[in-house]
């Protein structure tokens, strides 16, 4: 039949189309990609030091991308790519979810609603982990419908369970925030002992043991770093009204599927009385921005892209409720050029750099065009060394004033820089200093402050260049400018 042409490679294929559609985001690349960039660069015994001062949480997916840049060569593609493949596979996961418990046209708007969400459109182009987890809940949670059907063969049962084991704890060891899947997944299988399928309380129960088993000593082992996500700021009702109103669409979706159910085509693989895909797709939904939001109350932790595998128990619920009307292809193919078109200014905005933060690469083009041989550089937090980090060849012939040991020999990202008087004597030696910084100067700690105080006091301004979040300026011994700054 027409409707069973696409099945879950219609929207997986949607997901690549969409994800390689400039995927070097006009060569562009923002902190957080940097962070995984300079981690994946390192040798192995360089990520693992790394890992003991910072993103020890983000290990294994720095595991990954070392063996994709030793593999590839480091770059823009290689960067994202897997994002890219992983919002694919869970384009399919989300869409072969549906299709088995709503019908055809359910699993096909189900695939098709989740790769349109903006915030799906906006990680399957990041270089992070938080895309390959939401690919590892998805495909745990088709696997756990199809557990919840009956009572299949031992060792096809054996088999399910051990890969819904494994999906679930590589995506705990990707990102232990996904172990909130655990909890809605828990609400499916309460929900599905009450309907007959007691046999799936007693192997998901083992399941989430040997998960969670498996997953503690990376908790226990970020804690130590919790300093890390200090900066996430205090939830507010702004911050929380975005998932709060997704939620409320998702609740939306589950009470309309519930009054109108539909009837899904006879082609249709019967949907397993046990689950529903309300009973799937709500507490995907809701369980983990509940659990975040209210934990956020007690120690502001809540990001969007730390739950944002609860967009595929939106898109089931999206699904659902748009199969409930759409039964034929042109209400389909209607909706979903409805939808794009409705989108198109935010995809259009999300390939761009001003998308993001900032862009650590557009500093290091202005220090080629501004810098001379033996100038000195400085960075404003240290943080932002993270641009000579990922464009070495830029800064090779500058002198970094204030560094003592370099990101990669000290096992950090930041660098080991020296004491605020060691920092004055070398800047004062310097004749010309570029330095690389926030476009906005920020309260920062005592050789912050000592480089901002001997510029202000022996120093004149040149140039100054602001770049995608990022800000280039040009000082120089004295009080007069020598000339046009930058390579003669």
């Amino acid at each position: 039949m027409p409707k069973n042409a696409l099945g879950p490679a219609g929207p997986a294929v949607l997901a690549l189309v969409l994800g390689l559609w400039g995927i070097t985001r006009e060569d562009s690349m923002w902190r957080d990609e940097a962070a995984t960039w300079m981690a994946a660069d390192r040798t192995l015994t360089g990520l693992w030091r790394l890992l003991d001062h910072a993103d020890v949480v983000h290990g294994c997916y720095y595991l990954l991308m070392h063996g994709l840049f030793e593999l590839f060569g480091p770059g823009l593609g290689t960067l994202r790519l897997p994002s890219v493949l992983a919002t694919a596979c869970a384009a399919a996961a989300t869409a072969a979810t549906g299709r088995r418990l709503a019908g055809p046209w359910a699993g096909l708007l189900a695939g098709t609603a989740f790769v349109l969400l903006p915030s799906t459109q906006r990680y399957a182009q990041e270089g992070r982990s938080y895309a390959l987890v939401v690919a590892a809940v998805a495909v745990a949670t088709w696997l756990l419908v199809t557990l919840a059907e009956g009572r299949p063969g031992a060792r096809a049962a054996t088999w399910r369970w051990a890969a819904y084991v494994g999906t679930m704890l590589v995506a705990a060891l990707l990102n232990w925030f996904s172990l909130l899947a655990l909890l809605a997944h828990a609400g499916t299988v309460l929900r599905a002992r009450r309907h007959g399928a007691g046999h799936l309380t007693r192997h998901w129960l083992v399941a989430a043991v040997v998960v969670v088993t498996g997953a503690l000593p990376l908790v226990l082992a970020s804690r130590a770093q919790a300093r890390q996500v200090a900066w996430i700021p205090a939830l507010t009702w702004t911050t929380a009204l975005t998932p709060l109103g997704l939620l409320g669409a998702g609740l939306l979706c589950g009470l309309l599927v519930r009054r109108w159910p539909g009837a899904p085509s006879r082609a249709a693989k019967p949907a397993a009385p046990a689950v529903s895909v309300v009973s799937a797709g709500l507490p995907l939904l809701a369980v983990p921005v509940l659990a975040l939001l209210a934990a956020s109350l007690l120690k502001p932790l809540y990001l969007e892209r730390y739950i944002l595998y609860a967009n595929v128990g939106l898109g089931l619920l999206l699904g659902a409720a748009l199969g409930v009307l759409v039964r034929s292809w042109r209400p389909f193919t209607a909706l979903v050029l409805v939808a794009s078109a409705t989108l198109l200014p935010l995809q259009l905005g999300l390939r761009t750099p001003q998308s993001r933060v900032d862009d650590v690469l557009a500093p290091a083009d202005a220090v080629a065009r501004l810098s001379r041989p033996g100038d000195g550089v400085l960075f404003i937090p240290s943080l932002r060394r993270d641009t000579a980090e990922v464009s070495p060849r830029l800064f090779a012939e500058l002198d970094d004033v204030a560094l003592v040991r370099s990101p990669a020999d000290s096992g950090t990202l930041r660098g080991v820089e020296a004491a605020p008087a060691r920092i004055r004597k070398a800047m004062l030696a310097e004749r010309r200093i570029l330095v690389v910084g926030d476009p906005e100067d920020r309260p920062g700690g005592s050789r912050d402050a000592t480089k901002r105080r001997v510029l202000a006091a022996f120093f004149v301004r040149c140039a100054d260049a602001e770049t995608r979040g990022r800000r280039v300026q040009v000082y120089e011994r004295g009080t007069n400018c020598s000339g046009a700054p930058g390579r003669p």
